[in-house]
């Protein structure tokens, strides 16, 4: 059988050749950038021309603008794998990138825009993604992928729905808790299949001996756990019933990691920091119900969901694409590893900023300034990798999961 051709040669910038690029590079500069802004905006120092409050201007930057530029740098490098399909690169690429700046100003300045204006600006970007994706997976015919596409339009209807919210009431509520219910099965369907992948593939190589268990019908069952408990938890917020199933679906979680032999990867922080990043999930489901029962902050379950699992997977992610797209050793190097570090810093900061509101002053300061050192250390570290050339082939073998 001939090989499945996953990249043509491109001649423009280097920085769109592929999806991952100017997206991660992109969405780290802003990742950063973003909390350098808020914590003055938050304390009164800074003022922006938005419409929204401090708090939900925070929020709907890391929840919708981020981390979507993240996601889709991902999708876009992934999918070719997927799919047998050529990427999306050059001038689509490029314009895709503009639509994504254009959301960032407009709410910045949403105040002079219109609060429709930035929705429909905003919105556009996750809009066109879902649809580059839902293309490329139908035409692909790769339909256990399509879950994908449904998590990525529910992403889009919690941005609209923040909008919404935040105009008509003020400040928003259900939408927040459902952009970040999306994020957390996304990382439980994918993080679910790259994890032990990965994670096999070195222990193969480098520690033979117990491997992971691969994603089965146990995986499923989580997912379906988690998809239920989050669901109640965007819909009721709190209570007993929403306490105890949040806190069902941690304990699978929990269990679930620890099929995956994450242990024995200590050797290569490349591989251990992907596990790293998923503890942060069962832990943001525990703490949560935590808080259904009010027993504390709710802020402490969403941080160290979104500070911890999604801020510490997307830099995993990232730091492995990038050098394993650019031809580079997949290993981890001591900046790299400094990268890690300060993004765990920044999640334990901020949980005990929410567990302990004494010390929150101090803490918030803490976890903004290592959560800007990580991805600012990405961003200048790795920009060689992604705005330099690399030879590629223009054809591959069949495709195997993740990037």
């Amino acid at each position: 059988m001939s090989p499945i051709p996953r990249f043509q040669p491109h001649h423009g910038p280097a920085i769109l050749e592929s999806g991952f690029r100017p997206f991660f590079l992109a969405g780290a500069i802003y990742a950063a950038l973003a909390v350098l802004i808020w914590l003055p905006f938050y304390y009164g120092e800074l003022t922006l021309a938005t419409t929204l409050v401090p708090r939900d201007w925070h929020v709907h930057e890391m929840l919708y603008g981020y981390l979507p530029a993240v996601i889709t740098g991902f999708l876009f490098t992934a999918i070719p794998n997927w799919t047998g399909r050529m990427p999306i690169q050059g001038w689509p690429l490029l314009g895709l990138v503009l639509v994504w700046l254009a959301g960032r100003f407009v709410m910045a300045f949403s105040a002079d825009t219109g609060w429709l204006a930035a929705l429909l600006i905003d919105a556009s970007f996750l809009a066109l993604v879902a649809a580059v994706v839902a293309r490329e997976i139908i035409t692909g015919r790769k339909w256990n992928n399509l879950p994908v596409v449904v998590l990525l339009t529910l992403l889009l209807a919690g941005n609209v729905g923040f909008h919404l919210e935040a105009h008509l009431n003020g400040v928003a509520d259900v939408s927040i808790r459902l952009g970040i219910a999306v994020v957390i099965l996304l990382i439980g369907m994918i993080g679910g299949r790259i994890i032990p992948s990965f994670t096999r593939n070195w222990l193969v190589r480098e520690n033979p001996g117990r491997l992971p268990a691969p994603f089965g019908r146990f995986d499923m069952a989580v997912v379906a756990a988690s998809a239920v408990s989050l669901l109640l938890w965007v819909a009721l917020k709190d209570g007993v019933v929403v306490g105890s199933v949040l806190g069902i679906a941690g304990v699978l979680h929990l269990v679930r990691l620890g099929r995956w032999a994450g242990h024995r990867t200590g050797k290569e922080r490349l591989v251990l920091v992907l596990h790293v990043g998923y503890l942060f999930v069962p832990l943001g489901f525990l703490l949560t119900a935590a808080a259904a029962f009010g027993a504390i902050a709710p802020s402490a379950g969403a941080h160290a969901w979104m500070v911890g699992a999604a801020g510490i997977m997307t830099l995993a992610v990232m730091t492995r694409a990038s050098l394993g797209h650019t031809g580079q050793q997949l290993t981890a190097s001591l900046t790299t590893q400094t990268i890690y570090a300060l993004a765990v810093v920044a999640v334990l900061a901020r949980i005990c900023a929410a567990i302990h509101p004494a010390w929150s002053v101090g803490l918030l300061h803490l976890a903004a300034f290592a959560w800007a050192a990580a991805f600012l250390g990405f961003a200048t570290s790795f920009a060689p990798l992604l705005a330099g050339y690399r030879k590629r082939p223009t054809a591959a073998p069949a495709a195997r999961p993740g990037v």
